[in-house]
């Protein structure tokens, strides 16, 4: 039922008594409640409000003998481990504490109050014990909210386990209790409601025009002003002049007396009237909730908002912001570091659309009063079909992927159109697909596939729309972009399909180097990814570059496939932004060129020696899976994943490469094996003898968990989750990192040389040709387990040695190190297909064969440690485990001056006396990937102290070294999980 702008609260039908109940969650809440209330007592009747909320909150709204504030809180809400971080577990526990354990008293002691002060009407914004307690005393009860806390919670108990299963329950059969819901706009689904009435926006009235707060706050109209409406701000955050675009002034609400502000930024009293202040600025900065989301669309005031952790109601939220034009979403770190002035600018240039009413307190106190006499607003029709859709939705929230948002399906919204009602939250249109045709303007069709929510992917589709523009040759750019940007606008046949690929980079958790050794290994997807389109066209069709086109001519053969590339970013790095070739160059005879012969094709030319990651996945499946390529082919390869860092820039280049050009031939190809094809790529084209956690990482990986992967040779046993209280973050050293390096290959050959030694000791023991080991005769064979060194003398992989086998029996025997020529001369090879001994070299053989041997052991006890329960020794011990690991990189040499200083100052944090005083935050580091520079991985408590430690590490490390680090958070699904995307541009007809 949908209630008009029309229906207004007429004065007094009858002094009512109201007992409106408050949630302990936050102001929003309660300021809410304030218009509702204001209404109430405009028209003669009392009001009791039961709230945990100040005073102040109610009495600088409401100056009335009519208003009664009880101090009881009746239930918690969600517990925030900070401003942007919801704690799950404690706030079901919290819960639990405030409301389950004393339900009875609680109830015995509202039913009597409720009779006590003659209540006809009790009210609940939405405090679910309430509504029992209303049925309890006799009394008919209504809710006024946009999302019950069953919806809330019911999340949280997916992550919390079964036993809190039953607040859950509770809850809804407690607002069960209640006549009906006045649904307010944003609004999440509710099922354990049995009737809806949706009403405007309610919205706290202005006392003071525009021109009237800025003459008070001697502001004049042209300055540009934001509202930095952030409740709990971070302790010591400390807000600097720099942080503004360069004019503006900022006005700080809640901020502490003892807060010192730069002289831009302007510190408001604590019972400043908001609303007033809000319209009067430009913009506003802050967090979501109901009142911020609320009073920004009525004042049409953009809004620059971050967003929180395990907040529930936030994605329905964000969708009515962003429907309205309202909303730019800053992330968290550049909150945190000052980076405001691209988001302030961009939020200045929106045009907030929304022409909605926002008389919603006044409406709904109307239906209050009227049910309160005795009117009956239940509907004429039955709520089956609402409620259902209610569940459905309220299924897809908590059977989504972590890190994702939920996808508001469109009908959500329309279906209450469909029924002859009215909505109270509109959702932009979409395709078949889920996508919002109002970010494509018509230009794309998406044929298959699903953005996902993922912005990165947003931003290349919107590149692609620009390719066919005509670029200005006056533009003040760079040369090469000029010449990147040229290039690809040639690339594509528009009237064609193209695909488009993503794949992340991947920050290694825990296993590293040790994946080439048989390790089981635990890597997550970060954020960053590589996207490549691709289009297939017949070579008669195909649109090529003069120099291809002049190439093709001088053959005299007609057209012939070809494969052109556009690689973006060549600027940032020494190569050419273009490639192409024949792929008849890839043959030879009828058959495809050998590995080794295209190495040396790509080697050619320095500056064009990237290509071998993109074209060699091409030679890949023509080798591999008998694939011919008629057609000619055109990519476009646009990564975020940089290079050097030691997050598998390479993989997702060839992952992403590899997806493309398969899902343009219509080749299915499973994950697994798209990872080990991707990998002979690296390994043999490429010329890099890296492992294939990192290919199968940027496949398989899920947002926010581990890959869990034995590598034997890449065998996924799972998922692992990260649990909601813990955090990873990578930090960039500004050490290139390759894998393709020196240390990293003479290390990989020192552990083959090391498992060879092995196996021939063992097989020595067991011909009983080894008189002693670690000075004792062997007596008995048996001592050493018979069965123990068959396997090692036919070992597969060093980490199927366990330590205690390797202390005992083969660490005093292989040598610290060996001359190459020495090694081949008495074991002939080390078996290693993708590296060459120099005989000429000394390497490193007791570190390198150690590492992996004691990382495995490492590796599994992290697993373990990450399902334990939650508490600051379980973060230590996953803390030191991480040390381990980056001290025994360093033993076998792969450290430097830049990572191991990242790492102290890691510690540094982890033991000062504020950390000791207060639950740590930050519990241990390690260097990553192959080692010898690159990122290091740092574990935490996710929580907003730890990013702010973070950001005081990146900047220490920019005092002592001049180099800012790139600092890696948040993860992404991987290309499996993506897919594809077919697209076509949609053709315009005049």
């Amino acid at each position: 039922m949908r209630i008009e702008e029309s229906e207004r609260v007429s004065a007094s039908r009858n002094h009512l008594v109201f007992a409106y109940y408050v949630t302990g969650h936050g102001f929003g809440h309660a300021t809410r409640v304030v218009e509702v209330v204001r209404n109430l007592i405009l028209a003669g009747h009392d009001v009791h409000v039961v709230t945990g909320a100040p005073d102040f909150v109610f009495t600088s709204e409401i100056q009335s003998p009519r208003l009664f504030i009880r101090k009881v809180l009746l239930d918690c809400g969600a517990v925030q481990a900070d401003a942007l971080t919801v704690d799950r577990l404690a706030s079901l526990e919290k819960y639990s504490e405030t409301a389950v354990k004393p339900r009875d008293s609680i109830l015995a002691t509202e039913t009597q109050w409720l009779h006590s002060i003659k209540a006809d009407l009790v009210v609940s914004d939405v405090v679910p014990v309430a509504c029992r307690a209303a049925a309890d005393a006799g009394i008919r009860s209504v809710c006024v909210t946009n999302f019950s806390w069953d919806f809330i919670y019911a999340e949280y108990v997916m992550a919390a386990g079964y036993h809190h299963r039953s607040i859950v329950w509770q809850i809804a059969e407690d607002y069960s209790h209640c006549e009906f819901l006045i649904r307010l706009p944003g609004y999440c689904p509710m099922p354990a409601f049995r009737d809806v009435i949706d009403v405007p926006l309610v919205v706290r009235r202005l006392h003071k025009s525009r021109k009237e707060v800025r003459k008070e706050l001697g502001i004049s109209n042209h300055v540009k002003l934001v509202i930095l409406n952030f409740g709990g701000q971070p302790s010591g955050w400390k807000l600097k002049e720099e942080y503004l675009p360069s004019g503006w002034l900022c006005l700080v609400c809640g901020a502490s007396d003892s807060q010192e502000l730069p002289p831009n930024f302007i510190k408001l009293a604590k019972d400043a009237y908001t609303p007033d202040l809000i319209a009067a600025s430009d913009c506003m900065l802050g967090k979501i909730g109901y009142g911020t989301c609320s009073e920004a669309l009525a004042y049409k005031l953009p809004f620059v908002f971050v967003r929180r952790d395990y907040f529930n109601e936030e994605p329905f939220l964000r969708n009515m912001l962003e429907y309205y034009q309202s909303g730019v979403e800053m992330i968290r770190r550049d909150l945190l570091t000052g980076h405001w002035k691209p988001y302030l600018e961009r939020a200045v240039s929106l045009k907030p659309c929304y022409e909605g009413g926002v008389n919603g307190g006044e409406v709904a106190a109307h239906i209050l009063q009227e049910t309160a006499i005795g009117k009956n607003y239940t509907s004429d029709k039955l709520s089956g079909s609402r409620r259902l859709r209610d569940a459905i939705v309220l299924g897809y929230q908590l059977q989504r992927v972590a890190g994702r948002d939920i996808s508001i399906p469109e009908w959500y919204a329309n279906a209450e159109n469909e029924l002859s009602k009215s909505t109270g939250s509109p959702v932009a249109h979409t395709n078949e697909d889920g996508l919002p045709t109002s970010a494509w303007t018509g230009d794309f069709e998406i044929l298959h596939g699903d953005l996902q929510g993922l912005s990165d992917t947003t931003s290349f589709l919107k590149s692609l729309l620009e390719l066919d523009s005509v670029y200005d040759s006056e533009k003040n750019t760079e040369k090469l972009q000029m010449r990147e940007h040229k290039a690809a606008a040639g690339l594509f046949n528009w009237e064609e399909d193209i695909f488009v690929t993503r794949a992340p980079g991947r920050l290694d958790v825990m296993g590293g180097i040790a994946d080439y050794s048989g390790s089981l290994v635990l890597q997550m997807p970060i954020r960053e990814a590589c996207h490549v389109a691709v289009q297939r066209n017949h070579p008669s069709k195909h649109r090529l570059w003069k120099h291809a086109e002049a190439r093709q001519n001088a053959k005299g053969q007609g057209p012939t496939p070809v494969l052109q590339i556009v690689s973006y970013g060549s600027e940032l790095s020494n190569r050419g932004p273009t490639f192409d070739m024949d792929l008849s160059d890839f043959m030879e005879g009828n058959q495809p060129i050998s590995y080794e012969k295209a190495r040396k094709y790509f080697a050619q030319d320095p500056s064009q020696k990237w290509a071998a990651y993109v074209a060699g996945s091409i030679l890949v499946l023509m080798r591999e899976l008998g694939v011919r390529f008629e057609d000619s082919i055109s990519m476009l390869v646009s990564s975020a994943v940089p290079e050097g860092k030691g997050v598998s820039s390479s993989a997702s280049v060839e992952v992403a490469s590899m997806s493309a050009v398969a899902a343009a031939h219509g080749l299915n190809i499973s994950p697994r094996d798209m990872a080990l094809l991707c990998q002979k790529v690296e390994n043999h084209i490429v010329g890099a003898p890296c492992g294939v956690m990192d290919q199968m990482t940027s496949v398989c990986g899920e947002a926010n968990k581990l890959l869990a992967m034995v590598c034997q040779p890449a065998e996924v046993i799972g998922l692992v989750e990260i649990p909601s209280h813990i955090r990873f973050w990578g930090i960039d050293s500004g050490i290139r990192h390759s894998v393709g390096g020196a240390d990293y290959g003479s290390v990989r050959i020192g552990a083959f040389m090391g498992r060879k030694m092995i196996k021939s000791m063992a097989s020595a023991i067991l011909s009983r040709s080894l008189p002693s080991i670690n000075g004792s005769i062997l007596d008995e064979l048996e001592d050493y387990g018979s069965e123990l060194l068959k396997n090692e003398s036919s070992l597969d992989y060093l980490c199927n040695l366990s330590p205690h086998r390797y202390e005992a029996l083969y660490h005093k025997m292989l040598p610290e190190s060996i001359l190459g020529e020495a090694f081949l001369e008495k074991y002939v090879d080390h078996n290693d297909a993708v590296t060459v001994i120099d005989q000429k070299r000394t390497y490193m053989v007791r570190a390198p064969a150690k590492h992996p041997i004691y990382e495995n052991f490492r590796v599994k006890a992290f697993k373990a440690l990450l399902s334990s329960a939650t508490s600051d020794e379980q973060l230590t011990a996953l803390g030191e485990l991480l040390y381990q690991c980056h001290y025994s990189y360093s033993a076998c040499g792969l450290g430097t001056d830049g990572t191991d200083r990242l790492v102290h100052l890691v510690q540094e944090k982890q033991h000062s006396k504020s950390s000791k005083s207060h639950d740590g935050t930050l519990y241990g580091a390690k260097i990553t990937g192959g080692g010898s520079g690159g990122t290091v991985c740092v574990i935490g408590r996710n929580c907003l102290r730890s990013s702010q430690q973070i950001i005081e590490i990146q900047q220490k490390y920019k005092g002592a070294t001049g180099y800012l680090p790139f600092i890696f958070e948040g993860s992404s699904p991987g290309a499996s999980k993506f897919g594809y995307l077919r697209i076509r541009r949609r053709l315009s007809f005049c």
